[in-house]
Order: C-alpha cells, then sequence, then structure tokens
C-alpha cells in the first residue's frame, strides 16, 4: 500500500475493531450452543418465517435504532439515545455508501486482500483519505451534529439527570465510566479531525476507538451489538431456562443499565433500596456474583413494571424465575393429599365424575360456570359471598371449585423456582376442572388468574377474571345495577394490568355504579401494592413503604372509596388507606342490594 491509502493511525481502530468482532462472532457460537436442541431449532425456524422476519425489522430498527419505547415515555430522552444510535448507524452507512460510490480507490494499485483491508477502515476515515462531494458532506456534517447533540444531553443527564425528567441512574464502575467517556469524545474528535485536518485528533479519534471496542465487552455497552441477537432470540418465542446461559445470557449482555427501570420499581420509593431493582439485577448477574444476584432474585416483588419500561422488552422477571430455580430451597413437598382427593371422587356415586370435582352446594346438573377463589381470596370470604350474591342474582349455573378449600393453583411453588412440585398440582386441578363439564372458569385472584392463563392447558374453557366476568353480566343485562354518587378509584393489580392488560373491564363496571376518578398513576403505570408474595426478603417495614406510597398515589383526586380487584392488594391497602378498601364484587353487590 502506498501513502496515499494508508497512514499509521487507522492502526488501533483496526485493532480495536478486530477484537470486538472476534468476541461478538464468538458470544454469537457460545448463546447459540447453549440453547436446548429444541429452542435451537425453533430459533433456526422463526428467522425463515415471514411474519417473524417482520416482526425481527420493525424492531430491530424501532428498538436498536429509533429508541420508540423510550420516545414514548420520555421525548428527551428518547432522542438522546436515538441521535447517537441512529445517527452512528447513519454516518456509517453513509461512508460505505460513499466508498463504492464514489470510488476513491480507483485507478490505486491495490489489489486482493490489501483492496479489502483497506475497504475496512476507508469509510470511517474517509474524508482523510479522498474528498467527498457537497450532498455527501451535508449528510456526514448532519448526523455527526445529532450525534454530538445526544451526547450533549447524555453529559447534562448525568451530572443533574432531573432536568430530563430522571430521579436516578444507574451508578457504575471504572470500566463503564471509561467507556462512556470514549463514546462521549469519539465523535466530537472525529468532527475536529475532519474540519481541521490535524493529525493528532485523527489519532485521537483511532485511539478513542480502540478503547471503546476493546473494552465493550466488559461493560453496559456490550448491548449495542447483543441487542440485534437479543431481538431474534426473542420472537422466536425462547424463554430464560438458565441465568446465566443461552437466551437469559443474550439478555444480561442487552440490558442497557439506563436505568429507567430504577424509578419504575416500586422498591425505588427508598433510595438506600434502589440497589434491588433490575438494572442492577442484570449487571450483578452479567458479572457473575451469584450470591448477591439471588438476593436480589429473591427480593424482587416480580410486579413487572421493570419489564415494562425496558427499552428492549428484556425479560427480567423470568430470569429472576430462572435463578430462584437454580437454588436447591430446602424444601420438601408432600403431595399425597392430591391422592386423597381423586379417591374421594371416584367415590363419589357418579359415575359421570360431574361432582368428583366438587365440594359446592346441591347443583343436579353440571355447572357452565365455575368458580375458582384460590388461597388468598379464601382469607377474603367477603370477595366470595359477593361472588355468590352475584352469580345467583345473574341466575348463573355455577359451583364453586374450592368452596371448602382444595388445591393451590401452583403460583407460590413458580415464585420459589420448583416448576415440578407445581406441575403436581396444575394436574391435579386440570383433571378436577375438566371434570366439572364445566365452560366457564372465573377467578377473583389475578395470581392464579396468570397462572391458569399461562400454565393450565384448558381446551374449550373460557377463563375470566371476575371483573371481566361481572362486565359480561352487566353488559348482558343478566346483572342490573343503580348508579350512585360515591367516587371510586381504582387500582389495578399488577398481574391483572400490567400481565394481560385487563384496564377497561373494571372502570366499565365502576362507571355503572359510581364515579369514577383517576389514580395519579394508572393502567401500565399503576404502582404495585407492596403486598406481593413475589418477595420473599421484603421486610414489613420495607412493605409497608410501598403500600403507603402507592395508597398516597391513589388518594391524588380524593376518592370516596379505593376499589381493586385483588384479595391480597385488598388486605395490604387496608392497612394503610385513610378511606374504606372494597373489592369491586363488593361494590357491585352494594348497587345490586339498593336497585335488585
Amino acid at each position: 500500500m502506498n501513502n496515499n491509502i494508508f497512514h499509521p493511525f487507522v492502526l488501533p481502530f483496526v485493532l480495536g475493531m478486530a477484537f470486538v468482532l472476534t468476541y461478538c462472532v464468538v458470544g454469537l457460537i457460545r448463546v447459540i450452543w447453549q440453547l436446548p436442541k429444541e429452542d435451537r431449532k425453533q430459533f433456526l425456524i422463526s428467522l425463515v418465517t415471514p411474519k417473524t422476519i417482520w416482526a425481527n425489522i420493525r424492531d430491530l430498527f424501532g428498538d436498536c435504532l429509533f429508541h420508540v419505547k423510550i420516545w414514548k415515555r420520555n421525548p428527551l430522552l428518547g432522542y438522546m439515545h436515538s441521535s447517537i444510535a441512529f445517527g452512528w448507524f447513519m454516518i456509517i452507512v453513509i461512508g460505505h455508501v460513499m466508498l463504492f460510490t464514489l470510488k476513491p480507490l480507483e485507478g490505486v494499485e491495490v489489489e486482493g486482500f490489501a483492496r479489502s483491508f483497506t475497504n475496512f477502515y476507508y469509510p470511517i476515515f474517509y474524508k482523510h483519505f479522498a474528498t467527498e462531494t457537497p450532498v455527501f458532506a451535508f449528510l456526514m456534517d448532519f448526523f455527526l451534529l445529532m450525534i454530538i447533540s445526544g451526547i450533549l444531553i447524555a453529559v447534562v443527564k448525568k451530572i443533574y439527570s432531573k432536568i430530563v425528567g430522571v430521579k436516578r441512574v444507574t451508578k457504575f464502575g471504572f470500566a463503564d465510566n471509561m467507556v462512556r467517556f470514549a463514546l462521549w469524545t469519539i465523535f466530537p474528535f472525529r468532527l475536529i479531525a475532519e474540519k481541521s485536518n490535524i493529525m493528532a485528533f485523527w489519532w485521537l479519534y483511532s485511539i478513542d476507538l480502540m478503547i471503546f471496542m476493546c473494552m465493550l465487552p466488559f461493560t453496559r455497552y456490550m448491548h449495542i451489538p447483543t441487542e440485534a441477537l437479543f431481538i431474534l432470540l426473542r420472537h422466536a418465542g425462547l424463554k430464560a431456562r438458565e441465568p446465566r446461559k443461552g437466551f437469559a445470557l443474550a439478555q444480561l449482555y442487552s440490558c442497557p443499565s439506563c436505568g429507567l427501570c430504577i424509578d419504575a420499581c416500586p422498591m425505588s420509593v427508598n433510595d438506600q433500596k434502589s440497589g434491588n431493582t433490575s438494572a442492577y439485577f442484570m449487571k450483578i448477574l452479567r458479572n457473575g456474583d451469584m450470591a448477591e444476584a439471588q438476593r436480589i432474585a429473591e427480593t424482587c416483588l416480580m410486579c413487572g413494571k421493570c419489564v415494562l419500561v425496558c427499552p428492549v422488552s428484556i425479560e427480567s422477571c423470568d430470569i429472576k424465575f430462572s435463578q430462584r430455580a437454580a437454588v436447591p430451597y430446602e424444601i420438601h413437598s408432600d403431595h399425597s393429599y392430591l391422592d386423597v382427593i381423586s379417591t374421594e371422587a371416584e367415590h363419589s356415586g357418579d359415575p359421570s365424575g360431574a361432582r368428583a370435582f366438587t365440594f359446592g352446594e346441591k347443583i343436579s346438573t353440571k355447572p357452565k360456570t365455575l368458580y375458582f377463589a384460590g388461597c388468598m381470596t379464601q382469607l377474603t370470604p367477603k370477595i366470595m359471598r359477593s361472588m355468590k350474591q352475584i352469580m345467583e342474582t345473574a341466575g348463573e349455573n355455577y359451583d364453586f371449585l374450592d368452596k371448602d378449600g382444595g388445591v393451590c393453583c401452583g403460583r407460590p411453588m413458580i415464585l420459589s423456582g420448583k416448576p415440578a412440585e407445581a406441575q403436581a398440582m396444575i394436574a391435579k386441578n386440570t383433571e378436577l376442572i375438566k371434570q366439572s363439564g364445566a365452560t366457564k372458569l372465573v377467578l377473583s385472584c389475578p395470581i392464579c388468574y396468570k397462572v391458569f392463563k399461562e400454565e393450565y392447558h384448558l381446551e374449550g374453557i373460557e377463563i375470566l377474571h371476575h371483573t371481566q366476568y361481572i362486565d359480561e353480566l352487566v353488559k348482558t343485562g343478566k346483572l342490573k345495577v343503580g348508579k350512585g354518587e360515591v367516587n371510586y378509584v381504582y387500582h389495578d393489580p399488577c398481574e391483572l394490568g400490567r400481565a394481560f392488560g385487563v384496564y377497561d373491564e373494571p372502570r366499565e363496571v365502576i362507571e355503572n355504579v359510581g364515579n369514577l376518578v383517576k389514580a395519579k398513576s394508572e393502567k401500565v403505570e399503576s404502582i404495585c401494592c407492596g403486598g406481593s408474595l413475589g418477595s420473599f426478603r421484603l421486610t414489613q417495614q420495607e412493605r409497608d413503604e410501598i403500600t403507603q406510597n402507592s395508597v398516597d398515589d391513589l388518594m391524588f383526586n380524593k376518592p370516596d372509596e379505593i376499589v381493586t380487584a385483588c384479595p391480597l392488594c385488598l388486605k395490604t391497602f387496608s392497612k394503610k388507606s385513610p378511606v374504606a378498601v372494597k373489592d369491586i364484587a363488593e361494590v357491585v353487590v352494594e348497587n345490586l342490594q339498593a336497585n335488585n
């Protein structure tokens, strides 16, 4: 190569790029190899499935380059992220377009590998080696300035985050801070080098790129190349099976540690507990500190709000479940009582099996509607009484699956990372429900609702939360209610709202019986009550802080009563609320008594 097409200052960049590409290829092979055989097959098939191909293209641009989810939550942060990501992408694309359009190497005697090697760095340092057209010059300067504007916002965010609407930012170590400083200075160095053509700045630009790329795999910025792989794996429908292997590993390295989940997490009401949030869990697990990762996994409320706000849709709760499952808890489960239930059913005297499931009252025919209260509702009998009155008033052919007690839905064992034990309960419940002949299963507990929707296979049986069921009864005219003057505020339970998007039905029911006022944060932004069974470690005082914060949020518009649709939320809020807290079924019954 002659001096017109090569200069030693390009070597730091070339070395850094060679290192990071090698690391990424090895990492890609590692992740794919660690996938179970069936997951690997599912992933490969997804790559050639038209529907999945479109979803991949959409999210590769939407999540990796434009950060549309951040734009929706905070436009200023959305611009900050997308200006850097999309701007960097565009100057790389434009650099390659210039290389192949303007052909600066045409007529230069460089052949074979040498020409390929030249093409490797030419688009990055184009202005040093060739002259661009006015149009290309404008485009390069435009996107370069776009990137720098995003970096300026990032600097402000670091110095005083509240200016950009962020209360807390993730705290980083030396390596992350060094790479961040390199990222912040890469593009100013490039701009100065291109405008002044001073060799010192070309060297600084190249060395800065080398530092960034060589340290990239060991910092949070590894999310830049890893996000693309994660999106492909996610759209293949894979689930995290182990905390630091395969799909989970891809998610760990795709976490940008942006800190959006810190403000969203209900535990962050106490600043000292913000270290228990998903951003730190992902970082700690990525670094291999299994003991600390386990502590955070066991502390998490599993409310799912971190998953909702994540700009790349990382399923951090799934990874925490897999982390819990990796620990051999000293739990010795005895499921012999399940066989006793089966024996009692076999001797019930009904050869059809219609009565094998129930402990309910005299019903001569198979019920069309089966009500499963669940453990928490069993501890809140007023909800059960209200549901019984609602179904009887509506003239429903129903029975209770667990009126006199029964089998748990399996959620506690799932939360503790014991899927095998949970499956034993799920199998028995499935058997009992199918024996009932019911076509509709109604649940009052959102936790049970989530488990039945996700873990059970009840083909031909409609699964409804009682808010959906009551709304259906009112709309079809089976249940007549009167509207009073009480001002209600509704709390969206985590498992009902964020997990399944059941927001409208309960609100429509409440608007039929009274006046619905807004909470400060509601629907997808609803705050966990703090009573979640998902956490094994939070003290009562820590839970009380979360509950009080949620109650304050609900009292924003001074309602007369708080309405929820979860027995656990009802019990938790009742301890801290200055006004009455009721289940939605209770509120409906109060109006039935006055109007039916």
